[in-house]
């Protein structure tokens, strides 16, 4: 009987160091929470968690949730949101180390809305990669926004603009870019 005991001792405390293991051998695509990358639109308070994990690409029913949670929220017009761009946000999240949802000032934007807002003069870009579903502006609460920044920079995965007074940053999949 003693034996026996002794066996399952060394059997389970080894499961419990491959367990403990498991994450340093994923290193920073690890995912924070088995939940996945998670938003919430500031503009109609929806939330979404959407089981999209880094290096994993999305399901077509994650995309579609996805899609809809980051349509344009002044027309309510869908476009299907670049699959890249989701997982460059599921890395940055691993990168900064903060698991709470990614707060949305803007996903898709309709090429209608993008002129209003640039005659507005709301310093949109003529030719915005909101418009094809490549570019999202977002805060990550918890995370100060200049360390945000220069995570997503370090992705060297797109074009990353910096709003201070806006307090969020812009993410693109285009091209290597920052400003």
């Amino acid at each position: 009987m003693h034996d026996l005991t002794r066996r399952r001792f060394i059997r389970d405390s080894l499961g419990l160091c491959s367990l403990a293991v498991a994450p340093l051998a994923w290193g920073k695509d690890a995912p924070l929470n088995s939940a996945g990358l998670s938003f919430q639109s500031l503009h109609t308070g929806e939330k979404l968690q959407t089981g999209i994990l880094p290096g994993k690409h999305p399901e077509p029913a994650a995309l579609a949730a996805v899609n809809h949670v980051l349509r344009d929220h002044r027309s309510g017009e869908i476009h299907t949101m670049d699959p890249e761009l989701l997982m460059v946000l599921a890395k940055l999240q691993n990168e900064v180390g903060i698991a709470g949802p990614f707060h949305v000032i803007s996903g898709y934007r309709s090429p209608k809305t993008n002129a209003k807002l640039r005659a507005d003069g709301r310093g949109v870009a003529k030719k915005s990669l909101h418009m094809q579903g490549k570019a999202i502006d977002v805060r990550l609460p918890g995370c100060e926004l200049a360390t945000l920044r220069d995570a997503a920079i370090s992705l060297k995965a797109g074009g990353v603009g910096y709003y201070v007074k806006s307090d969020f940053i812009h993410i693109d999949t285009g091209r290597v870019r920052y400003w």
